[in-house]
């Protein structure tokens, strides 16, 4: 007994977890067959007899990612939560030592296995309509030494340190990831670009792309060709080259959208390139909006009426109205909240090793469970509003939980919940949406 003024405190040996609204996520991956799927993807075996299933450390790593762990050591939060332990089946639960030594066993061609088993398993089991896929790179500085991959390069926020620049794909439509390529900080943005979009197509399986997205740094001949023999209709960020520059100013008739904003269109030859393309120009001016996007026009700095405006320039191939393939383009700008949320609350700039393709194995498991946390909110939750990891906690995971202690074999197998009487019938209806995951009705996120 340990006294207070006002209370005092007692000691309980009852297994109880603080994170029972997790039930709702194991009944979605019972359904989905989650588990199933780990096991058949031929994970490299531990050494030892006494060694952990590999599908169990995955399994495990992604729970405590759910919640709250955004690094190797923060794993061992589901170690100690026997509760949480009995609810997934594991009868050991390993420490984050034994997740780290599973990814140490990776190579290129496993790590490359693993990813590609990681995203396709996905999406041959939702099998989604026509999507709108969305590239973009991000940069993840490096503290660590010895780190493999990690070099100088462009890095916005932290001058002159080691960083990865890894290359992204999101299925916009269903904000989930398509495909995850780890890269060394001095790779260029279109370095290995064509290869990426391929095997993100690879991932997708019977998914088809609608629309491809992608900034200036995929403005380039060859990535259009492919896209077109294809079939898929692309808006890309074009560079603001000279020649680009001197065609707007002689060819560009500009429709105001808004005080501010103007949209133009014009047909343009890129050099070396074997044929004219479609080039829609936005340009908006300093003076009637705070922080605007775009690039002056470098070649006429010094001309009076076009000081003062930024301008933005897509190649595409769709046949809309110039003021429509803007808006449109304007949605990729979700990528941002989108790589926010898997470094804040996924932990995708934490979860580091020593070894390159241990690394990038590891965040191929960060991208799963990113993955399925998705699905959740879309086929479970079934909110318009996309709602942080965070945010999840503090609604449905973060629950009161234990489990019955009865000697009946029945009771032994229940896991009270410490749901308040008035939130039951809410929590009932979450229950029934994860019966059956993959068939949900949630219309989704326009892109």
């Amino acid at each position: 007994m340990l006294s207070a003024e006002h209370f005092d405190v007692k000691f309980t040996s009852r297994e109880v977890s603080a994170w029972g609204g997790l039930a709702l996520l194991k009944k979605m991956m019972d359904g989905m067959g989650v588990f199933q799927a780990i096991q058949s993807w031929q994970l490299p075996m531990p050494g030892s007899n006494r060694g952990y299933a590999p599908a169990q450390l995955l399994e495990q790593m992604m729970v405590s990612i759910w919640c709250g762990a955004n690094r190797f050591v923060h794993s061992d939060i589901t170690r100690l939560d026997k509760t949480l332990a009995r609810l997934f089946g594991w009868s050991r639960v390993a420490e984050h030592k034994s997740i780290m030594r599973l990814f140490q066993r990776f190579d290129q061609s496993k790590a490359t296995e693993l990813q590609r088993n990681c995203f396709n398993w996905l999406f041959v089991k939702l099998n989604l309509n026509r999507i709108t896929l969305d590239v973009d790179s991000t940069v993840i500085t490096r503290w660590g030494q010895q780190i493999q991959g990690a070099s100088k390069g462009y890095n916005p926020r932290n001058h002159g340190r080691n960083s990865h620049h890894p290359l992204i794909a999101f299925v916009a439509d269903w904000r989930l990831v398509a495909n995850f390529w780890l890269r060394p900080g001095s790779a260029y943005t279109t370095n290995n670009a064509l290869s990426f979009i391929q095997a993100t197509l690879d991932n997708l399986g019977p998914t088809k792309v609608g629309l491809f997205r992608a900034d200036s740094g995929f403005y380039d001949k060859a990535i259009v060709c492919a896209l077109e023999e294809k079939h898929i209709s692309y808006i890309i960020s074009a560079k603001m080259t000279q020649g680009l520059q001197q065609a707007i100013v002689d060819h560009c008739k500009w429709q105001m959208v808004e005080p501010g904003i103007e949209v133009s269109e014009l047909d343009y030859h890129p050099t070396h390139w074997d044929r004219p393309k479609r080039i829609v120009v936005v340009r908006q001016h300093i003076s009637r909006r705070a922080n605007v996007p775009g690039k002056t026009l470098s070649l006429f700095k010094d001309d009076e009426d076009l000081m003062g405006w930024r301008y933005g320039a897509m190649i595409t191939d769709l046949g809309l109205p110039a003021i429509e393939i803007w808006r449109l383009y304007r949605g990729r700008a979700d990528c941002e909240n989108r790589i926010k949320e898997l470094k804040y609350d996924f932990g995708l700039d934490s979860f580091v090793m020593r070894n390159f393709w241990a690394t990038e194995a590891a965040l191929s498991v960060v991208m799963l469970a990113y993955n399925l946390m998705s699905v959740f909110r879309q086929a479970v939750i079934r909110q318009k509003s996309h709602q942080t990891l965070s945010t999840l906690h503090h609604k449905v995971l973060a629950m009161g939980a234990y489990w019955g202690s009865g000697k009946e074999e029945s009771q032994r197998h229940t896991l009270n919940l410490a749901v308040a009487r008035q939130r039951r019938p809410w929590f009932k209806g979450l229950w029934a949406n994860a019966n059956e995951p993959v068939e949900w009705s949630y219309r989704p996120h326009p892109a």
